[in-house]
């Protein structure tokens, strides 16, 4: 379970602006989760550096910088705020940066979700060497989620990657078709940041 700390998002306004990291962090370590997705994006998320390093310093969780990753500044970034792991968009890069960053990345120290949501992106994944990849249920341009595109992508993953559901888990039942399709974490946010009981929620969501 990676359980995601934002404060709003494009498709649905503000979710929780005035959330504590550091609360909101120990809460999701407290119900289970394995590790804190940290959305640093000002403009579209109302998320901060000074969000993630409030979460870092909470929890001895692992912890993934969620941002839009587009120069090796970016990457420095991550590392210089101690995060422990940061996302790749492939719809965001060519194969190039892709890979450039994916290695820049693992020589300094860093895990990487690289993120897709067509075979065609996955196909690029693989072929730069990613061994954690997360299919993103929602259409980026559309907002829109599809529950078949993960079930979909799982399929053509082969077993050496850690396979990762993205957006759109909202029920215990959503999280076990993910499992039951082959999936080994889902990434799960405004679910929980919206709950009036987080930890509960989190653990009804362990599957």
């Amino acid at each position: 379970m990676i359980a995601e700390i934002k404060r709003r998002s494009p498709s649905k306004g503000d979710l929780n602006p005035d959330l504590q990291p550091a609360t909101l962090a120990a809460e999701y370590q407290q119900g289970g989760a394995s590790c804190i997705s940290v959305l640093t994006d000002l403009d579209f998320f109302g998320g901060s550096t000074q969000d993630l390093q409030a979460a870092r310093n909470a929890v001895s969780l692992p912890v993934l910088r969620k941002d839009f990753t587009v120069s090796m500044n970016d990457i420095c970034d991550a590392k210089i705020m101690n995060a422990d792991c940061l996302l790749l968009i492939v719809a965001a890069l060519d194969r190039r940066e892709l890979a450039e960053f994916h290695e820049l990345s693992v020589d300094i120290g860093l895990d990487v979700l690289v993120e897709t949501h067509d075979a065609a992106e996955l196909d690029v994944a693989l072929e730069i060497g990613a061994t954690m990849i997360g299919a993103n249920q929602r259409d980026l341009k559309t907002f829109q989620v599809d529950s078949r595109r993960a079930e979909q992508l799982v399929k053509l993953m082969p077993s050496n990657v850690l396979r990762v559901a993205e957006s759109g888990v909202k029920t215990r039942d959503d999280a076990q078709r993910l499992r039951d399709a082959g999936y080994q974490a889902i990434l799960v946010g405004e679910s929980l940041v919206t709950s009036g009981d987080k930890i509960s929620s989190l653990r009804d969501l362990q599957v």
